[in-house]
């Protein structure tokens, strides 16, 4: 017998409810029903475009995609998991602008044969991570595919400060960071050899925990560039030495191992501090400081600008790749 337009020819159970059957409309319609739009959605799905207030007249925007097989694996993390780290890509590059979040878009493409449950875990971990910092997923698509896509574009609000870009640091200027290094490409280095504990490492993998409070303290305090951590320490710093003419060299000795990442490296014969110089997607932020300047709560520093080009480590060039790259 011939399938129904509605029944996918595929290995999906007879009783799971797929996009293919809902639609688009239908899919829609079940992740943001009853959903709750914080104040700065001033029109949020539904119409033609969603309204967002932008309260100094700015606009803070970034888009990011995650590809399954390239970004994340189901098989490693759970819908939730991936909602979550879609989100926080984006609204860490928001506070690396040293803005505060407003609203998210959200383009989706995937199979006609995804259970509908994935995609409503997707989108529950979308608005789980977006509401730690008040904000609300204001719109997007959908569109059929042959894998799974997610598309996130973040707004912002510069909150009346100017932008702190990748272009301001200056020689005697201090680096610091913000946030956790070096725990998600523990997380992937465990489950790459098929285990699933440490939990606390697979989980900073899965879900990653993004200072965000952090980017707009750093602008108020006066960091003169800062940076999200998502490719690797060494690789994204070395966007701002190019951006501002200057070279970044780090102190390895700057770097406080956590006993977790420790035991973690010990394990498999990696050197953990090399996980926090090159691993990525933990979304820490690193910024620049004058000499004099109070850090915020949270910065730790780890280096200093001074003149010439490139980022070093000790004095030398690091050996090695300094972080993730997609087309090499």
């Amino acid at each position: 017998m011939a399938p129904s337009p509605n029944q996918e020819a595929s290995n999906t159970p007879d009783d799971t409810v797929t996009l293919g059957a809902v639609g688009e409309f239908g899919l829609i319609a079940r992740v943001t029903r009853e959903r709750i739009q914080p104040a700065a959605t001033l029109l949020g799905p539904g119409d033609d475009s969603a309204v967002v207030a932008a309260p100094d007249g700015r606009v803070v925007a970034c888009v990011d995609v995650l590809v399954e097989g390239v970004h994340f694996r189901l098989d490693w993390s759970s819908p939730v998991d991936v909602g979550r780290k879609a989100a926080a890509a984006n609204l860490a590059d928001i506070a690396a602008m040293g803005a505060v979040p407003t609203g998210l878009l959200v383009g989706l493409a995937a199979p006609r044969d995804t259970p509908v449950e994935v995609l409503e875990g997707l989108a529950d971990g979308l608005w789980a991570e977006a509401g730690l910092v008040d904000v609300g997923l204001v719109g997007g698509d959908v569109a059929s595919s042959s894998q799974l896509v997610v598309s996130v574009t973040a707004l912002g609000t510069l909150e009346g400060r100017e932008a702190v870009t990748r272009s301001g640091a200056r020689p005697g200027d201090v680096v610091a960071v913000c946030g956790r290094l070096g725990w998600s490409a523990a997380g992937l280095a465990v489950l790459t050899r098929g285990f699933r504990s440490p939990g606390a490492v697979v989980d900073a993998h899965r879900r990653p925990q993004p200072p965000y409070a952090a980017g707009p303290a750093a602008a108020v305090a006066g960091a003169t560039a800062m940076i999200d951590v998502s490719d690797g320490l060494l690789a994204d710093l070395a966007h701002v030495a190019e951006a501002s003419g200057v070279r970044i060299d780090l102190r390895r000795t700057a770097f406080a191992i956590p006993d977790r990442l420790r035991d973690v490296g010990s394990a498999l014969g990696v050197d953990p501090v090399d996980w926090m110089l090159t691993g990525g997607e933990d979304h820490a932020l690193a910024a620049t400081f004058p000499p004099s300047t109070p850090l915020p709560e949270g910065f730790t520093v780890v280096g200093a600008v001074e003149e010439g080009t490139g980022v070093t480590v000790d004095g030398e060039a690091h050996e090695g790749p300094s972080g993730w790259q997609h087309f090499t």
